[in-house]
């Protein structure tokens, strides 16, 4: 049994990629891996930009170093000469070989720019204090940006004469190191991104295998509808099992329904398919006319019970049945129901010699519920009081409204239901002992379970005129809800 299972378990976990569908595995990585690989691009950025500050702050420190060199190289040569090739090896060296000549100027307050570029002016803005510490600033070279570094001395030579000093670089090697930076940083982060993908994947691998045991135990299963239970369900899917218990139990009770039915079909059709054989062959061995014709009227008869049989088991399984479409509910007014479905019957009361009556409010009275349905619930209940009531009796069918309910009655004054039945009378196939009318014994079991699908009560009381009042109280629907 065990093989067996094995067998059946790698195609319930396989890639199921001929129909188009994902396997749970796959849809896991997927929405894993997508999200590492963003924060891997989210790290990247962070990275660099934190690359490029650091870069900043490391060449700006450089920056003033150089300005600081040539101040003092200024302090210790003539301002009327030209500038030392010691300065010069200083500002125009570039150890990293790429050409990214410093720029730089010195300016007299007195006599203009004196050498270097005459574009490094710094901003009016800049606070710049003579002999001290070299304020940094941002410039412009046509379409290049400079950092650059200004610092300010006394010039020795004119009395009451300043010189700015100013050493700018362009932007090329601070991002050089911070893209030196990113892309040391950057394997490291893959690495480490990789090895946590490899751990979520071994992750998911063996967590799906908790439900090994759950699917060789479906998988065993022929057709067996018991619940699944929860003793080795993770929690995760326990609302997928529970919902498929649910499911199970709605397939059962339908199962049962359909048992029943064929139960009870075969049970109450054998009698009269019996007796049709009995006078059929009666007919066939007596061909007398006499004889021939009191076997159809008995044919007839039983023909018609098997009709009635079969149609009101027809109606009790639909009543009983667990499928439920609530579209079909609207308001319903039995203000208006009730008339029209007695004005039906009229001529069949008249023929069963009963006088049939209607009470009710001539205002709407309002529930919720199907309307075909409630049709069978009343046709049920009359049929019950025309047929046991007896002739000469009255019949009276009214509607009231009752606290938060309406209360559907039928009342008949005949010979009544003995107190110690009352109980009984919603029971399938349960006929008041010592009655002589022929019946199947359902139609108050199909009222009952109508009732109940429409949220309603019903009660069986001795009628203080005699005989048997039967009461189906709805909940009431407001007005302006329906």
């Amino acid at each position: 049994m065990s093989d067996a299972g094995h067998s059946r378990q790698p195609w319930l976990y396989r890639k199921l990629e001929p129909d188009g569908r994902q396997s749970l595995r796959r849809r896991l990585l997927a929405f894993l891996l997508i999200p590492l690989m963003v924060l891997l691009l989210v790290e990247s950025l962070i990275t660099y930009a934190g690359a490029l500050i650091y870069s900043n702050h490391v060449h700006d420190r450089d920056l003033q170093g150089s300005t600081e060199t040539l101040v003092q190289m200024m302090r210790n040569q003539d301002t009327d000469g030209p500038i030392s090739d010691q300065a010069r090896f200083l500002l125009q060296y570039d150890p990293e070989g790429h050409n990214s000549i410093n720029y730089f100027s010195i300016t007299s307050r007195r006599y203009g720019v004196l050498a270097g570029s005459n574009k490094l002016a710094p901003p009016p803005g800049l606070n710049l204090t003579i002999n001290g510490e070299p304020k940094l600033f941002d410039a412009q070279d046509g379409e290049r940006r400079l950092r650059a570094a200004s610092a300010i001395i006394e010039n020795g030579d004119e009395v009451g004469d300043q010189l700015v000093i100013t050493v700018a670089e362009t932007l090329r090697d601070r991002r050089l190191r911070a893209r030196e930076i990113l892309l040391l940083s950057i394997p490291a982060q893959a690495l480490l991104i990789a090895a946590v993908f490899v751990l979520v994947w071994i992750g998911v691998r063996v967590g799906l295998r908790q439900l090994e045991p759950l699917t060789t135990r479906l998988a065993t299963r022929e057709h067996d509808l018991a619940p699944i239970g929860d003793e080795d369900v993770p929690v995760e899917i326990l609302p997928l099992t529970r919902t498929i218990d649910a499911l199970f139990g709605r397939l059962r009770g339908m199962l049962a329904l359909q048992e029943r039915f064929i139960a009870d079909a075969a049970h109450q059709l054998r009698t009269p398919l019996a007796g049709l054989r009995v006078h059929v062959e009666r007919a066939q061995s007596d061909p007398s006319p006499e004889t021939v014709r009191d076997a159809l009227q008995h044919i007839n008869r039983l023909t018609q019970r098997a009709t009635r049989t079969s149609t009101q088991l027809l109606a009790l399984t639909r009543a009983q049945s667990p499928e439920r479409d609530a579209s079909s509910h609207r308001a319903v007014n039995l203000a208006r129901l009730i008339p029209e479905i007695l004005a039906l019957r009229v001529h069949e009361a008249i023929a069963a010699g009963v006088d049939l009556g209607y009470e009710g409010p001539s205002d709407p009275v309002w529930i919720e519920g199907d309307l075909a349905s409630l049709q069978e619930l009343v046709d049920n209940l009359l049929d019950n009081s025309l047929r046991y009531a007896g002739r000469h009796a009255e019949v009276t069918v009214a509607v009231a409204r009752q606290d938060k309910h309406v209360i559907l009655s039928v009342e008949d004054n005949g010979p009544g239901v003995p107190a110690s039945f009352l109980s009984r009378l919603g029971e399938r196939f349960f006929r008041v002992p010592g009655s002589n009318e022929e019946g199947t014994g359902l139609g108050l079991a199909i009222v009952q379970r109508i009732a109940e699908r429409h949220g309603a009560k019903v009660r069986y009381l001795a009628s203080t005129l005699g005989g048997l009042r039967v009461e189906v109280a709805f909940p009431a629907v407001g007005g302006d809800q329906a």
